[in-house]
């Protein structure tokens, strides 16, 4: 076999014969040579107190196996870390360029099954074989990498680390199979892979704050693709269009208080491009900052309203009606006890470093703000469902945080059987007159059980009526579903959150604690009438999740938004003045000819309802607005419009003129105030580097 492996070597250092049986059949070989000989080695964890999936020692064994192979075949070390089996097997495939030709492919069964492994090797190498030559936004090579990872079962606690394929020279090929990824043109082989070489794979620091443990691939600049955003999904709502008074006088929505869309964009911008249109919820953006606004009486409702009617920034012949609500305050010694199930999604996918371990930490964040009347119990879901702490007062806080820490990831992800285990359990722990509350951690993946949105909807709408409602924490790339995530917490009567960092959980889950969980008003809805007298067109920037029909506003069936302790919401509204240049319509020849009616000096009228919570009847508020409406906030409006800009120019809105990145630094930069955590300067810094992104 040695005489075999040195032709074989020779070949590669030159030029690459035409692909073989026989090829495939040395490497194979090679491996399972290289397997038996390392059969002794195993993996597992220093700490015996510690859960992990150990896997049986021939699983070391294939892994020394491939990367000796890799050394044989090459002359080269292999420096892969902590590869998953799959992603080695395909780098087999890439480096040697083996074209396996069995009519089919072996099932992976197990992770420690070399023939299965193979086997999704040789199925991606047979599906799609396209040239490596192609658009600098399509990297195949990593591609193929993500795709046969996945293919691996997730019944292990190692993961693939961060992979980067050096640009690929004209003329390669390897397979590209990721479906929605544009084939590329084409060529003919003109060279071998000698190029390639196995030191092209190599761990990749991860820059400050960005995502840990993405598969990235360079293009031909050297700027790193979004290949793990290929599986995330996102509702991806067109955007509010304009609407004529005239016609339609009537906007009517639901609030939203969800930050998740402001965080996965800063998780994009800081791997350096931008994020997804349909990943950006512009209201998201807006509601992540706390601004200045009155705080309600104590007696009076549990929310005060603040309108200002001011200039547009990127239009002067259009206004902006900014709407704001703030929710009262709640201190800590005045919050009634809490029972918390914290649903943790410990599948194959949450392996990575920023998804299970940071929900750790985060969790234990959350901990030390907990009082000792409060009680917590922890069920997790992969492949089945189990309870990992029963219901436990927060004062043992050692006892919940071995639990939390003893957590690994594996199997699939069992998301119907988790809640409704999460559900069941918290119906236990509640008690009379005490907030029960689900809490699912997850990267949004449900492939066990409920998986379409609709189903889940009744399912958490079902359970929300009960009284115990559910908030949404979501970590992680690659299997974030977004919209699903969005589904859960508007159905659950809870907030959905995206947790890209630690200091992003200190802000949700501590500084803002009372908010995710205590709710303060129930199904808030926001109805404006605009005075076709003095408005001509109108334009609802953001809410497009989030739109109801008009009818839906006296509907108390009808479920909305609610508010928690602290919360704060804004809506913004870009008006066109009746006789202004901006207007965008023709009036219509064949319209009602009637004169408009006479102005009784009121642009719109406010409409808010709400529930108190546990109440099934809503409760009005009406507000006049006028051309002066001025609530005195100062720059706190114009901040509100540099972020609302921003996420415009995001989603690629066609109606901001020549309006620019750097307009929108120099709006918040003047508009900045106190900035007293240091958020709004960070938003600066993010539409610099979404500009250098661009």
């Amino acid at each position: 076999m040695s005489d075999d492996l040195e032709k074989l070597a020779a070949l590669l250092r030159d030029d690459v014969p035409p692909p073989a049986k026989t090829a495939k059949m040395a490497a194979i070989n090679a491996g399972m040579d290289a397997f038996e000989k390392n059969s002794d080695n195993f993996q597992g964890s220093a700490d015996a107190a510690r859960l992990t999936n150990n896997r049986p020692k021939k699983d070391r064994g294939l892994l020394e196996g491939f990367k000796d192979m890799f050394t044989r075949l090459t002359g080269r070390q292999m420096m892969l870390g902590t590869a998953s089996f799959a992603t080695i097997a395909l780098a087999v495939v890439i480096t040697q360029n083996i074209e396996f030709n069995s009519p089919t492919a072996p099932e992976v069964g197990f992770v420690n099954d070399a023939g299965g492994i193979l086997g999704a090797a040789d199925r991606i190498a047979t599906e799609q074989t396209t040239t490596l030559n192609a658009a600098p936004s399509t990297p195949p090579v990593a591609t193929a990498i993500e795709e046969l990872a996945q293919a691996a079962p997730m019944d292990s606690t190692i993961s693939a680390e961060s992979i980067e394929i050096a640009p690929p020279a004209p003329g390669k090929t390897a397979p590209l199979v990721r479906e929605g990824i544009a084939e590329s043109q084409a060529a003919p082989r003109s060279e071998g892979l000698s190029e390639m070489r196995v030191d092209q794979l190599s761990a990749v620091a991860p820059a400050p704050q960005a995502v840990i443990g993405s598969l990235v691939a360079a293009d031909d600049q050297g700027f790193a693709a979004p290949l793990e955003t290929g599986r995330d999904q996102f509702a991806g709502e067109p955007v509010s269009p304009l609407k004529t008074t005239l016609d339609e006088p009537v906007s009517t929505f639901s609030i939203d208080v969800d930050t998740a869309s402001y965080a996965f964009m800063r998780s994009a911008i800081l791997n350096g491009y931008l994020p997804d249109p349909d990943a950006v919820r512009t209201e998201e953006m807006i509601n992540y900052f706390n601004y200045d606004y009155p705080l309600p009486a104590a007696g009076e409702a549990p929310f005060t309203t603040s309108v200002t009617v001011t200039e547009t920034p990127w239009n002067p012949d259009t206004q902006l009606l900014h709407i704001g609500i703030q929710g009262y305050e709640l201190a800590a010694n005045e919050r009634p006890p809490v029972n918390l199930v914290f649903l943790i999604d410990t599948s194959g996918s949450m392996g990575q470093p920023n998804k299970l371990p940071l929900l750790i930490q985060s969790f234990r964040l959350m901990l030390s703000e907990l009082n000792d009347q409060d009680s917590v119990a922890i069920v997790t879901y992969a492949g089945s469902a189990g309870m990992v702490l029963e219901p436990t007062p927060a004062s043992e806080r050692s006892k919940i945080l071995n639990s939390l820490t003893r957590l690994s990831s594996g199997g699939s992800t069992a998301g119907q059987a988790g809640l409704q285990q999460a559900y069941a359990l918290a119906q236990e722990m509640a008690d009379d007159g005490d907030t029960s509350r689900v809490i699912l951690a997850t990267d949004g993946d449900f492939n066990v059980g409920i998986s379409n949105p609709e189903a889940l909807k009744t399912f958490i709408a079902e359970k929300r009526d009960t009284g115990i409602y559910l908030s949404v924490l979501g970590f992680g790339r690659g299997n974030y579903n977004d919209a699903l995530m969005q589904t859960l917490a508007q159905n659950g009567n809870g907030t959905a959150a995206y947790i890209d960092t630690l200091a992003e959980a200190q802000k949700v889950l501590v500084d803002q604690i009372g908010g995710a969980l205590f709710t303060i008003a129930q199904d808030v809805k926001i109805q404006v009438e605009f005075n076709p007298a003095e408005i001509a067109e109108y334009r609802l920037i953001g809410y497009e999740t989030r739109a109801l029909s008009r009818e839906d506003f006296n509907n108390d069936a009808v479920d909305a938004g609610d508010i928690g302790a602290g919360h704060s919401v804004t809506a913004l509204y870009e008006i066109t003045p009746v006789g202004s240049p901006a207007i965008s319509n023709d009036p219509l020849r064949y319209g009602d000819a009637e004169p408009l009616p006479e102005s009784n000096g009121e642009l719109a009228f406010l409409k808010l309802r709400y529930k108190n919570p546990g109440e099934s009847t809503s409760i009005l508020i009406t507000t006049p607005v006028f051309a002066d409406a001025d609530a005195g906030l100062g720059s706190e409006v114009d901040f509100a419009a540099a972020v609302a800009s921003f996420g415009q120019l995001l989603r690629g809105d066609t109606r901001l003129g020549d309006w620019s990145y750097d307009d929108v630094v120099a709006l918040a930069n003047a508009a900045k105030g106190d900035d007293l955590f240091g958020y709004r300067a960070e938003f600066i810094r993010l539409v610099r580097l979404a500009e250098t992104a661009q």
